[in-house]
């Protein structure tokens, strides 16, 4: 089956979904290390889905650098002020934006993209071998009439 950019739209909130669910469990079982850091990397990871929503057609390096590069963003501009004074009012822009900066952070959003770059990445070249493997006769297919 083809994967197409409606496949991926379709695909990607669900993605989103698990990476949320998994940081929601991982919350509820671990209050230390384990908790804050998978968190970032995941956050990462429902970023990476995001981008892929946007633009279906996203090469894996391409989604995985505007990934990251919006994670590292948003870390930066903690060191505002903004983001704190943001959540301070909104639940959604304490998830979102975040209270602090952290630089280890910085570290932790690639951890979330690399392993789903390099999915995407073995996904693609599946496809792309699929796509061009002919067609072959009924006959050498195992289980095939001919």
């Amino acid at each position: 089956m083809p994967i197409t950019a409606r496949s991926v739209r379709l695909l990607t909130p669900l993605a989103a979904l698990v990476f949320l669910g998994l940081a929601l469990l991982i919350r509820a079982v671990d209050d230390g290390a384990l908790r804050q850091y998978s968190g970032t990397a995941l956050y990462a990871s429902m970023v990476w889905s995001a981008a892929l929503f946007i633009r279906p057609q996203t090469a894996p390096v391409p989604a995985g650098i505007v990934a990251t590069v919006f994670c590292w963003v948003v870390e930066i501009a903690q060191l505002t002020g903004v983001p704190a004074a943001l959540s301070a009012r909104s639940l959604a822009a304490r998830l979102a934006l975040g209270v602090q900066f952290d630089s280890v952070d910085l570290a932790w959003y690639p951890a979330g993209v690399v392993p789903l770059v390099v999915l995407h990445h073995l996904v693609r070249v599946r496809q792309r071998r699929t796509a061009s493997t002919p067609d072959r006769p009924a006959e050498l297919i195992p289980g095939g009439t001919g």
